[in-house]
């Protein structure tokens, strides 16, 4: 049965790493489905569709046999300023979007959480639940939502959480993902302090899995392709680090974006393709989500680039090792912290392409013991194998770690925010349209997750010297 997966993407940032996604799947389907059949690895990100009908009705995918019509992706495309999503219409892909599930402002948010998510969330309430009540309908098994959003702003950070809170009432059933862009330290909306912690604060109480990317990790990671972008290195337009990675010219932010689309395109990689050991999304929160709010799971992605010389990823056992090493160095990481210096909750290992369970067991075997695991939790692997390699190389793995050095971005981001609000700065903008315990509830939730990673992995297994005698086999 095919398994669908709905994208809504909000502001500014989420509109444009959702280009990028669109972008890239559609390549991916097109490398692994030279046919042109509308079949179920399709079916989950997209809708076939019949224009000559009137209304447009959708080609049920049947035995997989059915030849591709028009696509229509199954996305909510939301912002209230228009510009990004007017852009995306009258480009290449304007076509793969419903206009019944677009939703447009034109004033915008103004950098501000309050405006988006207290006035826009509640003025559009109604034309929101109809714009993702569409594509919800038109699913045979709707398994999760993708929320793209940046923290930073206004649009994406307000509106989205609200959007978020209204998925939690409407679709209880359907599991709800974020991937959420926090702002970098140097982030250029002054605000944006504000923005992020009311936003974590919502994302903590919300939603069943957060994927959290750090700007400044992202942009380090783009020096770190180009630097590997020589002659003899890699492939320039390497579909793992984006389209124009590498190019001299090309849009602002599209390598950055072109991470965060390959790491969503690997974690929905075995519920659209075949493998040995497929893992379906609902079991990374089962396995990787002790506590249902220690859910923020750092991803990191092996290969970045797709080397000129693919045959190097093709060679001894060392090539798949190098893999596995670099999901575990920080240079991969879509987040500046350190998880060696932490506590890991649990770790999850997805790998695509050629790669074997004793590749993955030998690799477990030789990296866990160099990784802090909590005491409860000692074997705490999840791994997972999907046939279908990205477009350009043999294989890649993904890996995705619940781990208490996200704490340490948390608490950064407490830092900023207190050196705004100990002075009140800019807190009257917030105040048109909100009461200010929201501050506070936002500050307590934030101090009590820290607490409560911080607990979790600190407890230290229960130790009994004594030795117990069985009830009733005293004669023994």
């Amino acid at each position: 049965m095919p398994r669908e997966l709905i994208t809504i993407q909000v502001g500014q940032c989420g509109n444009q790493i959702g280009h990028r996604f669109w972008e890239l799947a559609l390549r991916e389907h097109a490398a692994n489905n030279t046919a042109g059949l509308f079949d179920e690895a399709m079916s989950s990100f997209f809708r076939n569709v019949d224009c000559r009908s009137n209304p447009p009705r959708d080609i049920p995918i049947g035995d997989g046999s059915a030849p591709i019509s028009n696509l229509k992706a199954r996305a909510v495309l939301v912002d209230m300023e228009e510009g990004v999503v007017n852009e995306m219409r009258k480009g290449r892909l304007g076509g793969l979007f419903d206009a019944q599930q677009l939703l447009t402002d034109v004033s915008g948010s103004g950098n501000n959480w309050a405006h988006g998510h207290h006035l826009y969330g509640p003025q559009y309430r109604d034309n929101l639940l109809e714009s993702i009540r569409r594509p919800v309908e038109a699913c045979e098994s709707l398994q999760s939502f993708l929320l793209l959003q940046s923290l930073g702003g206004g649009t994406g950070s307000g509106l989205g959480c609200y959007i978020l809170s209204l998925l939690e009432d409407e679709f209880p059933e359907a599991y709800r993902f974020a991937t959420s862009v926090f702002p970098s330290e140097d982030d250029d909306v002054i605000t944006s302090p504000y923005n992020a912690l009311l936003s974590l604060a919502e994302l903590t109480e919300h939603a069943d899995a957060v994927f959290p990317l750090e700007n400044q990790a992202l942009m380090d990671m783009c020096s770190l392709i180009q630097t590997r972008s020589g002659p003899s290195a890699t492939r320039p337009a390497s579909l793992l680090s984006g389209p124009t990675a590498g190019k001299s010219k090309g849009k602002a932010f599209d390598g950055m974006n072109g991470i965060a689309a390959n790491m969503l395109l690997h974690l929905t990689s075995s519920v659209r393709f075949e493998g040995a050991l497929n893992v379906d999304l609902n079991e990374i929160t089962t396995n990787l989500v002790p506590f249902p709010r220690l859910h923020f799971l750092l991803a990191s992605l092996s290969p970045l680039a797709a080397p000129k010389d693919v045959g190097k990823l093709m060679g001894p056992p060392r090539a798949v090792d190098q893999v596995f090493t670099e999901v575990f160095s920080r240079e991969h990481q879509l987040m500046k912290v350190d998880p060696r210096k932490s506590t890991y909750l649990a770790c999850c290992l997805l790998t695509r392409g050629k790669m074997s369970i004793a590749d993955m067991n030998r690799n477990v075997t030789r990296l866990k013991p160099n990784l802090r695991m909590v005491h409860w939790n000692s074997d705490g692997f999840k791994l997972g194998i999907c046939s279908t390699p990205p477009v350009g190389v043999p294989y890649s793995l993904l890996g995705l770690v619940n781990n208490s050095c996200v704490v340490t971005s948390f608490r950064t981001m407490q830092d900023r925010f207190a050196r705004l609000y100990k002075r009140k700065f800019y807190l009257h903008h917030y105040l048109q349209y909100m009461e200010e315990g929201a501050f506070t509830h936002a500050i307590e939730t934030v101090a009590c997750l820290n607490d409560e990673y911080l607990a979790r992995t600190a407890a230290a297994p229960v130790r009994c010297d004594r030795q117990l005698t069985p009830v009733g086999m005293h004669f023994l």
